[in-house]
């Protein structure tokens, strides 16, 4: 019988899948204590949008083929990243 071995992986997907498919107590020998967060979870933030802009962010997000969560977050990522090159204006 050929050992079986942890996935390394990264994907929650993957690591769901596979531990729906074994048991932990099969890998006893094979685990480590961790003292910190494997999983770090993202910190939601509400942004209030008028009708006419947040159907607007749905057009733009549809167009490129993203969430509108993820459209936002980009756009947020983009700003934050011309800050911190110092390429933002004062208004």
């Amino acid at each position: 019988m050929t050992k079986r071995k942890l996935p390394r992986t990264d994907s929650v997907q993957e690591l769901a899948k596979f531990w729906d498919r074994h048991d932990l107590t099969d890998f006893q020998d094979e685990l480590e204590e961790v003292a910190e967060p494997v999983f770090v979870r993202a910190t939601p933030i509400k942004v209030r949008l008028q009708s006419n802009e947040a159907k607007a962010v749905q057009k733009i997000a549809q167009s490129k083929g993203v969430s509108q969560e993820e459209l936002i977050r980009q756009w947020v990522l983009q700003n934050l990243e011309r800050r911190k090159n110092g390429r933002m204006t004062k208004r």
